[in-house]
C-alpha cells in the first residue's frame, strides 16, 4: 500500500466549518482570533472555489448562528444535534460532491465536535486536514490533547497560510493573487505555543 502523505490537491477538497456560533463566544479560548482565521479559511475556499459545508450546534436552542464575523449567509448550513459534523445531510451532501477526497476542517470544539468529525471522517476514508490556529476548546487542556488525539489518529494538523498556500500549489495560479491577500499579515495568535493560559500548560 502507498504511504498516505496528505498531499493537496485543490479540485478534491472541501471546507468544513463547524460550529462558529454566537453562544460561544466568552467561553472558547482565544475565541475573537479562532474566528478571525476561521473567516480567513472560508473567504479562501470561497475565492477558490471550494465546496464548503457549514454546521450549527442547536441553532434553535441557545447557542444561536454562527458569528456575524462569518457571512454563511450564502451556504448551506446544516443544524445538528449530533456532536459529530457527518450527520444524515452533510453525508448526503458528501455523496454530491464525489471528487472530494480532503476535509480541511475549522471550528469548535476541538475536543469534541471537531475531533468526532475528525474519526468519523478518517473512518470513510478522507485525508484530513485540521487548521490548528481555527480550532479551539473551552481549555487549552482539552484543545491540545485533541490535536495530539487526532494526529495519532491519521490527521494532519497544519495553519491557515499552509493551507491557503498549499491550495494554490503555484504563485501562478490564476486565483494566487486574492489568496496572497489574505494572508498578507500573519494570522492572529491563537496561543498554540504560548507555555501556559490560565494556569494550564500547553504541549
Amino acid at each position: 500500500m502507498a504511504r498516505r502523505l496528505g498531499k493537496l490537491n485543490l479540485k478534491n477538497t472541501a471546507l468544513f466549518l463547524c460550529d462558529m456560533q454566537e453562544k460561544f463566544r466568552g467561553n472558547i479560548v482565544y475565541y475573537p482570533q479562532i474566528i478571525s482565521v476561521a473567516n480567513r479559511m472560508l473567504q479562501g475556499a470561497k475565492v477558490l472555489e471550494m465546496p464548503i459545508v457549514v454546521t450549527e450546534q442547536y441553532p434553535k436552542g441557545r447557542l444561536g448562528p454562527t458569528v456575524s464575523e462569518i457571512d454563511v449567509s450564502q451556504e448551506k448550513v446544516f443544524p445538528k444535534t449530533s456532536f459529530s459534523m457527518l450527520v444524515p445531510g452533510v453525508v448526503d451532501h458528501l455523496k454530491t460532491l464525489p471528487d472530494v477526497k480532503s476535509i480541511v476542517l475549522c471550528g469548535i470544539e476541538n475536543h469534541v465536535c471537531i475531533q468526532n468529525t475528525v474519526l468519523d471522517l478518517l473512518e470513510e476514508n478522507f485525508d484530513v486536514h485540521i487548521i490548528a490556529d481555527a480550532c479551539s476548546s473551552r481549555s487549552m487542556t482539552d484543545r491540545m490533547f485533541a490535536f495530539q488525539r487526532m494526529r495519532e489518529a491519521g490527521a494532519y494538523i497544519t495553519t491557515s497560510e499552509c493551507m491557503l498556500l498549499g491550495l494554490c500549489g503555484d504563485a501562478a495560479h490564476p486565483k494566487f493573487r486574492p489568496v496572497q491577500k489574505l494572508i498578507t499579515e500573519s494570522a492572529l495568535d491563537t496561543g498554540l505555543l504560548n507555555t501556559t493560559i490560565k494556569g494550564e500548560t500547553a504541549l
